[in-house]
């Protein structure tokens, strides 16, 4: 008899194909308040599951006694209670590596999109208002030669750097648990304090997995340590952001801009602040949401499942069981 496992967010088709081969299958495009009751019957007798983003704790493991792995979907895996996977002797994975360029792409984009005004001048032309010639107060600031500041330099913070580096020709600072002497060989990054790097980067760009210690690591200290010419960008969680005094940094121009992948809240609330503020752009959490990239994660996904549930090792095991 296969082994029985779920699935519980969309996948490819070859995704499914590849896991049905070993594994007997029960897919989920999504739970949501129909299909969630249908999913925790199943999890009964299911002994790994493969998704992203669904809360794993004491809670639903003890509706899982059989329950031998939990698969990620996704580099970030703050949804996992690792002590409580742990006393059941679950064994997690999750997807690092893959989406390291992908989401690299995502913040370098959101760099220039609010460094040159990008999305907020796109408006401007298409509700017609582009008829004369640009004024000055219309301006952005240049990206290029200035100092780039990465807080949480791991493979997608030295993405960044190498893209800072060698296209922008961009000075690097970093602080880090660690220091990262391949960043600071290829990149010439500056290992500093967290105080120095706001004091001194024109950009700052926070990429720190969400910890008890990462929790609200930006802010209103941190906000006012920045420089009033700097663009603040968050690649990692919401969480790590205190959002009310990043709100008040821009009101007050303490900052000159923000960038913005992630929210404390998702999907965003629609009254939020943070919308309704032109030196602000917003991403609705697209960092990996490439078709190649998610198929990338998700079939590592998949290769971590079925090697779990036959005995074998998962390729990117996050604890011991």
């Amino acid at each position: 008899m296969k082994p029985k496992a779920i699935v519980y967010k969309k996948v490819d088709q070859a995704v499914l194909d590849f896991l049905q081969e070993t594994l007997d299958v029960t897919y989920f495009e999504k739970l949501d308040a129909q299909t969630y009751p249908v999913f925790l019957e199943e999890l009964k007798d299911a002994e790994g599951i493969l998704g992203s983003g669904l809360k794993v704790g004491q809670e639903l493991l003890g509706q899982a006694p059989n329950l031998k792995i939990v698969c990620n979907t996704s580099v970030g895996y703050d949804n996992l209670d690792l002590s409580a996977l742990a006393e059941h002797g679950v064994m997690a994975t999750n997807t690092p590596d893959i989406l390291n360029d992908t989401v690299a792409d995502t913040i370098f984009g959101l760099i220039l999109a609010a460094a040159r005004r990008i999305p907020e001048l796109d408006q401007w032309v298409k509700t017609g208002q582009w008829n004369s010639s640009l004024q000055e107060r219309w301006f952005g600031v240049d990206v290029h030669h200035k100092i780039l500041g990465i807080i949480g330099m791991g493979r997608v913070g030295a993405a960044i750097a190498k893209r800072a580096y060698c296209g922008f020709d961009m000075e690097i600072l970093y602080h880090n648990r660690s220091r990262n002497e391949e960043a600071e060989q290829n990149y010439h990054a500056v290992y500093c304090s967290l105080e120095d790097l706001l004091k001194q980067s024109d950009i700052v760009c926070l990429m720190t997995p969400l910890t008890l210690e990462t929790e609200k690591l930006m802010g209103k200290r941190e906000f006012e340590l920045m420089k009033e010419t700097a663009i603040f960008i968050n690649g990692s969680r919401g969480k790590t952001v205190d959002e009310q005094a990043l709100i008040e940094a821009l009101k007050t121009k303490e900052i000159l801009g923000a960038g913005l992948d992630v929210f404390v809240q998702e999907p965003v609330q629609k009254d939020h602040p943070l919308l309704t503020m032109n030196n602000v752009v917003t991403l609705p959490h697209i960092g990996s949401a490439t078709h190649e990239t998610r198929f990338k994660m998700a079939m590592l996904g998949a290769v971590n499942l079925a090697a779990g549930l036959q005995g074998d090792v998962p390729p990117t095991l996050i604890n011991v069981k």
